[in-house]
């Protein structure tokens, strides 16, 4: 019985029900790049505890889980170039869009942003694009 689904459904309703917390505790988008740019930039000022804490918890909490649950494989490559310019492209993406997966696509859909519309189907179409043509075309994943 194929139940790998399962761990994407139950993923996205975790991370959907943390933007929404953090939107009702906070009154602030959960968009993780917006959080670490404020901690590098500098710009975070007050609230720099708290986003040095939900970082934290990116971290610590799939480290703990990881613990408990069986491992599922990712097929992710293990080429460190490949990886790390996969990273560095991530990086610069988010800031050329202003925002991240998790604030455009997960709570700015949810709030029904064009904005995040937007961001949301161009940065799924470059993922698809780059899967055909790093794995398909180019075979290095």
């Amino acid at each position: 019985m194929q139940t790998e689904w399962l761990w994407g459904l139950a993923g996205g309703g975790l991370i959907g029900s943390a933007g929404a917390l953090y939107l009702l505790v906070n009154g602030r988008i959960m968009g993780a790049s917006g959080i670490i740019g404020g901690l590098v930039d500098g710009s975070a000022g007050s609230q720099w505890a708290e986003r040095a804490s939900f970082l934290v918890g990116l971290f610590v909490v799939p480290a703990l889980l990881a613990l408990t649950f069986v491992a599922h494989d990712t097929h992710a490559t293990s080429n460190l170039v490949v990886i790390s310019a996969a990273g560095l492209l991530v990086g610069v993406g988010t800031r050329l869009a202003n925002g991240c997966t998790s604030g455009h696509g997960v709570c700015g859909i949810s709030r029904l942003s064009v904005r995040g519309l937007a961001a949301t189907v161009f940065y799924i179409l470059a993922g698809g694009l780059s899967v055909v043509l790093f794995r398909h075309v180019l075979g290095v994943i």
